[in-house]
């Protein structure tokens, strides 16, 4: 498995290696979920809740989105989370290895 932060700067898949986005990674590797959210940089928000598996800072980072999206109380229900993977692209897969651009 990946480290957290390998995955949450994974950029896409070269085959059974992820491709990180090293200088985010190197930028934004420290911060939390929240401050990931807060930053603006929801799919990498976004990858570290998955990465954690807490649904509370999923439903965090989705509720933030839903905000800055327009609407207007910004509450997302269980059924509107897998929408936010498919948006996102982000699914847990078992990769050991990582190159950097």
């Amino acid at each position: 498995m990946l480290s957290r932060n390998d995955f949450i700067f994974t950029i896409g898949y070269d085959g059974p290696v992820a491709v990180v986005d090293n200088q985010a990674r190197k930028k934004y590797g420290k911060l939390s979920t929240r401050e990931l959210a807060e930053k603006g940089l929801f799919r990498a928000a976004y990858s570290s809740a998955v990465y954690s598996k807490d649904p509370v800072e999923i439903k965090f980072v989705a509720e933030a989105f839903s905000r800055l999206g327009g609407q207007s109380d910004g509450v997302i229900s269980d059924a509107d989370l897998p929408a936010l993977e498919r948006l996102f692209g982000v699914t847990l897969v078992d990769v050991k290895k990582s190159i950097f651009l």
